[in-house]
């Protein structure tokens, strides 16, 4: 299957195509030497991003090197009195609890945050749009400084305003349906049986800022008062690539066997 990205699991097929769109040896790599604004004042974020899913040392023809990455504990404030066994739920063999993704159904947020796959960043007037290459799911975040929406269902993506910092975009999710937190556990792990799972309370904060012209920081603040005594945070990165595209990407929900459907995440 020459030119194709394809991640294989038991029963189930994740297909990228064409591989060529994203590496290419030979093509010129733009490189900026100012962090560009739009024209009101506001840093653009607009391009293609490797998330905190690759190790962002860009390799020739614009490469990079995607990694499974999962919050680490030692972040993590205290558990509430309960909250560890409602955070660290036992592996059932059951994908609708162990891997809801390993059945074509969303990661949602903030699970799709640390995925390895890029995500290309749309920015006009009043608003900021996250499409990820990754089932193609996508985020459309108002920036106008609106508040949340009182009467929100709970939903994979939640309910998102955003607003600026300075020159820190700060965006908001509230309303995120209980769904696994991270990509926990997944290939190559010592695991210790548990899928990472957030309420239905969870709030977090994400903060995106230039560090340079082409590399941006992204901090996310976890905070689950069901679980947690206090919000956490966790400081990650992102690496534009100029000449990267979104690919195709493919889930074939209809070979997975809902009780034989593997329980680690899929890259």
């Amino acid at each position: 299957m020459p030119n194709q990205r394809v991640f294989s699991l038991t029963g189930l097929a994740f297909i990228a195509l064409p591989l060529s769109a994203q590496l290419r040896p030979s093509q010129a790599v733009p490189v900026r030497t100012t962090i560009p604004r739009t024209a009101d004042g506001k840093p653009d974020f607009a391009g293609v991003w490797a998330g905190p899913g690759f190790s962002h040392e860009v390799g020739p023809g614009d490469s990079d090197h995607p990694r499974t990455v999962t919050f680490d504990p030692k972040f993590w404030a205290p558990f509430k009195p309960g909250g560890k066994a409602k955070f660290l739920q036992p592996l059932t063999g059951d994908a609708r609890h162990d891997n809801t993704a390993a059945l074509c159904l969303p990661d949602g947020h903030p699970r799709e945050a640390l995925i390895k796959y890029p995500m290309q960043i749309v920015q006009s007037p009043g608003q900021i749009i996250f499409l990820y290459e990754y089932e193609h799911f996508f985020r459309i975040i108002p920036t106008d400084g609106r508040s949340h929406d009182p009467d929100a269902d709970l939903t994979y993506e939640g309910d998102t305003v955003s607003k600026w910092e300075g020159d820190t975009l700060v965006i908001d999710p509230i309303a995120l349906k209980s769904a696994p937190l991270d990509a926990y556990p997944h290939v190559g792990a010592v695991t210790d049986n548990v899928v990472r799972y957030h309420s239905d309370k969870l709030h977090t904060i994400e903060r995106i800022r230039y560090t340079d012209p082409m590399t941006a920081s992204y901090e996310i603040t976890i905070d689950d008062p069901e679980i947690f005594t206090k919000p956490w945070s966790q400081m990650f990165g992102m690496k534009l690539h100029p000449t990267w595209k979104l690919l195709e990407h493919v889930c074939e929900a209809s070979r997975v066997s809902v009780t034989s459907a593997p329980i680690v995440a899929p890259p």
